[in-house]
């Protein structure tokens, strides 16, 4: 007779196991970021949230350079140059926390720093990388404008050669951290196409003015950029970025991060309903006795694993070189749509004390609207994977 009791249960915080799949290294990234954000963030996000900012963003940007999350996956230049499930957790447990804190990661990592390593010179990488991994310089990506976001090809900024030099006219918007940032990837087109440039900070003609009023995303600094006859020199310019297949390989790597990021904001809003559920009573009895609570649970934890499983796949593909951009769409709509459903099912779970800076649900459901429409709304991404299956763009 089999003395054999079984399998034990899952975990409730990781149902499928999803994370007994990963190397000791990868652990010991996402116990750290954990340990970190719980430690460092958690205890002021709220009120960052509440204040519409982050206070000392520089001083934020120095400690993530500390932790190596600053353009973590990219080789060379003082960076760590870890693999993608690596980074991916990184991004998980920040948007852990918020998804601002998320953002203000992937904006300096996988657009900013990616631009200047992929696209830039020598010079360049040089100047800037080891400066940026380290958080002692602040990025930004200059793409979207106020009448061109999911048309970037639209764009009306424009750069024009006057002697050897360039000159920029034109305006970005919902920029994160635009105002703060030491350089700026701008993107323009010229006669040749659309071209990258590396504006600094205090350059003649070039302001950066924040937004405010946000109702989302408010634990993070946005900005709109204005350049006004902004001059200059050709080795401002990133040498191999031709055509707008450039800053969408980067756009492409954020939404890598924010595939992991939702799941995290996602895993956030599951434990607090959970907890709360469990220890809130109406009724003589714990709301986790309910069956309708029960079911808001059940379905919540579906979610936030599935989303957890297609993060880690999608990061095993982008290690072995097999992740298309596709795929990366497909995570983005999936994992944020999924986000969204936990977050709002956690807000109901909680009632009246849900829509409060005290418990992280609401937060995290205004946060996942941006999620949503950044990097490519839900719309783009759809159509993106109509194209992947038909053969047809329903773009144009």
């Amino acid at each position: 007779m089999s003395t054999s009791h079984g399998p034990a249960a899952p975990d409730p915080l990781d149902f499928l196991a999803v994370d007994s799949s990963l190397s000791a290294e990868e652990r010991a990234v996402r116990d750290t970021v954990r340990e970190f954000g719980r430690r460092e963030l958690l205890p002021h996000v709220a009120e960052w949230f509440a204040a519409g900012t982050i206070p000392d963003p520089h001083g934020l940007a120095r400690k993530f350079g500390q932790l190596g999350l600053l353009g973590m996956h990219l080789d060379g230049y003082g960076c760590p140059g870890a693999g993608a499930v690596a980074y991916g957790l990184a991004c998980r447990e920040l948007e852990a926390v918020d998804s601002g804190l998320r953002s203000f990661v992937s904006v300096q990592g996988s657009l900013a720093m990616t631009a200047i390593h992929r696209y830039g010179s020598e010079e360049q990488k040089q100047q800037w990388l080891p400066r940026m991994a380290a958080g002692e310089a602040i990025g930004c990506f200059g793409l979207t404008e106020p009448d061109s976001g999911s048309d970037p090809g639209a764009m009306r900024t424009r750069a024009r050669r006057v002697g050897a030099d360039w000159v920029l006219t034109g305006t970005k918007m919902w920029i994160t951290n635009g105002s703060v940032a030491d350089v700026a990837v701008v993107w323009a087109g010229t006669e040749e196409g659309i071209r990258g440039f590396l504006v600094p900070a205090g350059t003649p003609g070039f302001t950066a003015t924040v937004i405010e009023r946000k109702l989302s995303l408010r634990a993070s600094i946005t900005a709109a950029l204005s350049l006004d006859e902004v001059r200059l020199p050709d080795s401002a310019r990133l040498p191999l970025a031709a055509g707008l297949r450039a800053p969408l390989s980067c756009l492409t790597e954020a939404r890598y991060g924010i595939v992991w990021g939702a799941a995290g904001a996602a895993r956030a809003c599951y434990e607090a309903a959970l907890e709360y559920a469990t220890s809130r009573e109406q009724f003589g009895q714990p709301i986790a006795a309910f069956q309708l609570t029960q079911r808001k649970l059940a379905e919540m934890v579906v979610d936030v694993n599935q989303a957890s499983l297609t993060a880690l796949h999608l990061g095993r593909l982008k290690e072995a070189g097999a992740c298309h951009h596709y795929q990366v769409s497909f995570g983005k709509l999936a994992n944020v749509a999924a986000a969204q459903r936990v977050a709002a099912k956690a807000r109901s779970v909680h009632g009246a004390n849900g829509i409060t800076l005290d418990y992280p649900v609401l937060r995290h459901l205004l946060n996942l609207e941006t999620v949503a429409t950044y990097e490519g709304t839900e719309e783009i991404h759809t159509l993106s994977l109509g194209q992947a299956v038909t053969g047809i763009s329903a773009f144009r």
